[in-house]
């Protein structure tokens, strides 16, 4: 993907995608080292880039097959 055109994803942004998976899923499965690959803002908040949150999916598609 074109850097000019990657984005930044919340994690509202995150769960809404993943079908309304809940926060503590989604903070559990980092806690695992199984989530996409994120970073903390200086404020504290998460942030994931949409090209890694869908590098994270084609992963979990290639291990279900």
């Amino acid at each position: 993907m074109d850097a000019r055109r990657d984005e930044l994803m919340t994690v509202p942004q995150i769960l809404a995608e993943l079908g309304g998976i809940s926060r503590r899923t989604f903070y559990r499965w980092r806690e695992l080292g199984e989530g996409p690959v994120a970073f903390k803002l200086p404020n504290g908040e998460l942030r994931v880039w949409r090209s890694d949150f869908r590098a994270w999916l084609r992963e979990l598609e290639g291990a279900a097959a």
